[in-house]
Order: C-alpha cells, then sequence, then structure tokens
C-alpha cells in the first residue's frame, strides 16, 4: 500500500513538473515595424535625369517688363524669356514658363512644380545656401520711383521720414527697405510682386517704390504705362547679381546650364537678347576669347 501511495506521488509530481514546462509564458515578440510612408528620393535620378526625361524645363516667373511680359498679342516676351528660351533650346529640351507668387518661390522649386527660379533673382548667401545658382549673368541694384512730380522732394533722403513705402515681398528691395538707416522712419508695407509696387505709386497709395534697376528700364516712364513715374537720381542701393537657381542638389544641371550660359554669350545670342531690351550693359558673362 505504501508503496503504491509513494508510486502514485512520484507519477503526481512528474506530472506538475511537466505541466509547469509547457506553460512557461514565452517572450512576447516585437511587434514589426510598419514600412515607412515618408517620401523617398528616387535612388540613382539626378535632377538633371528628371529634366530631360520630361523633356521640358518649367521657369518660374513673375510678370513684369522687361524681364518676362506680354505684349499687344498677349505673347510672352522679354530678356529673360528669350534667355530662356534660347538656353533651352540650347540644351535639347523645351522650356515651360509658371507664373509663381515671389514669397513662395523656393517652395515651389522644392515641390517640384517648378524646375528653377529665373526672373531677375539676386544671388544672396542665404539662397546659396537653399538652392544651387549658376554663374552670375547680369548686374543690378535697387532703386527708388516716385511720382515725377515727387523727384526733387525725395532726392533729399531726409524726406523719407514718414514716407509710405513699398516693395515685393521676399525681394532684394525688401532688404533695403528693411535695412537701409534712410528707410528706418518710413512707413513700409510689402506688396506680392514688383508691378504692384508700380501701381501702389502711381495710385498714390504708396509714396516711394523699391523696385530692381532693370525693372525701372522698360517699366516706367514715356511710352510705358506709368510715364508720371521716375527714378530718384542716386539714390541707388544693394548692387547685385543675378543668377539662376535650381534643387540643391544638382551639379549636373549646373553645369550643363553655365555651359550652354558661356556658349550663348560666345555666339553672341545673349549679346543680341540684352540689347534688343537696352539691358547690354549689365551682362556679366562675357564671350570666351578665342
Amino acid at each position: 500500500m505504501k508503496k503504491a501511495f509513494a508510486l502514485c506521488l512520484a507519477l503526481i509530481m512528474c506530472l506538475a513538473i511537466f505541466t509547469g514546462c509547457g506553460t512557461q509564458t514565452a517572450a512576447t515578440p516585437t511587434p514589426a515595424a510598419k514600412p515607412s510612408t515618408a517620401p523617398t528620393a528616387s535612388v540613382g535620378v539626378s535632377d538633371w535625369n528628371y529634366i530631360k526625361s520630361k523633356g521640358t524645363m518649367t521657369v518660374g516667373i513673375t510678370i513684369f517688363a522687361p524681364m518676362n511680359y506680354k505684349d499687344a498679342s498677349g505673347k510672352l516676351i522679354g530678356f529673360e524669356t528669350e534667355f530662356a528660351e534660347a538656353l533651352t533650346a540650347e540644351l535639347g529640351v523645351k522650356v515651360k514658363f509658371q507664373e509663381i507668387q515671389w514669397s513662395a518661390k523656393e517652395t515651389e522649386l522644392n515641390s517640384k512644380n517648378i524646375d528653377c527660379i529665373w526672373n531677375a533673382m539676386t544671388i544672396t548667401p542665404e539662397r546659396k545656401a537653399n538652392m544651387d545658382i549658376t554663374i552670375p549673368y547680369m548686374k543690378n541694384k535697387q532703386v527708388m520711383v516716385v511720382k515725377s512730380a515727387n523727384a526733387a522732394k525725395y532726392s533729399d533722403l531726409a524726406n523719407l521720414k514718414g514716407a509710405r513705402v513699398v516693395a515685393e515681398k521676399e525681394s532684394a528691395g525688401e532688404e533695403v527697405a528693411k535695412k537701409e538707416a534712410v528707410f528706418k522712419e518710413s512707413k513700409y508695407t510689402p506688396v506680392a510682386s514688383q508691378a504692384k509696387v508700380l501701381l501702389e505709386v502711381a495710385s498714390g497709395t504708396a509714396d516711394v517704390g523699391i523696385i530692381d534697376y532693370v525693372m525701372s528700364i522698360g517699366s516706367i516712364g514715356k511710352g510705358t504705362d506709368y510715364e508720371g513715374l521716375t527714378v530718384v537720381p542716386k539714390a541707388e542701393f544693394a548692387e547685385e547679381e543675378y543668377g539662376i537657381a535650381f534643387r540643391k542638389g544638382s551639379p549636373e544641371t549646373l553645369k550643363n546650364v553655365n555651359a550652354a550660359i558661356q556658349k550663348l554669350a560666345d555666339n553672341g545670342t545673349l549679346a543680341k537678347i540684352a540689347l534688343k531690351y537696352k539691358l547690354q550693359d549689365l551682362i556679366l558673362v562675357k564671350p570666351n576669347k578665342v
């Protein structure tokens, strides 16, 4: 009896041991990471190949003479327009012009709504840090535009105190309005475009507009829509240079575009276009000597 009892007890203990081993809780597996939904760059596809594959370079512009504007028939013309047409033909792609808000230019570029910013864009250290920019092709400066009747008044910069000043938002003109000491006591208001600057001055809602010198050549004075406006003599600011901006990390694009700019200078095309729009004295790219 005792032996039977001991045997039963041994069997019960063995069963308990095996049951315990079989019911140990397994470690909870780490959930597999979900695939990332964040967009990634196309591996091995350069920005130049992207443009070439489309067969079109989309150029971001704003409308103002003499750079990009429309003639009486509605056709887009201007120095930048013809320059872009000649350069893209040299590169073997078509050109498409896309009007943009200047203040959103970098967003438009990085989202690929446009492939470059080519519209009298001043080269600055900040822009060079954020975008790839070509060799400078034109020089420029900022000037003050007023009604002709007020030219004598504002030739004395002391009279800028309390003056209503406008410039295009996020432009070189705005930099002047905010940083130059002579505008410190003026009443500055940003507007959407350089064309809007001229409209504000002409309508009398602003006293002074700050715009690109190149714009003043083709947009104000006799034979223009703003015959009553003039540039204030000797009131010049922020000498600068223009370049074409592409997305950051576009070395092949820059190399090809820079080479095409130089070729257009060498064969006389760039000088011919500049002369047509009275900008010949501002071109920086000179023909290479043979």
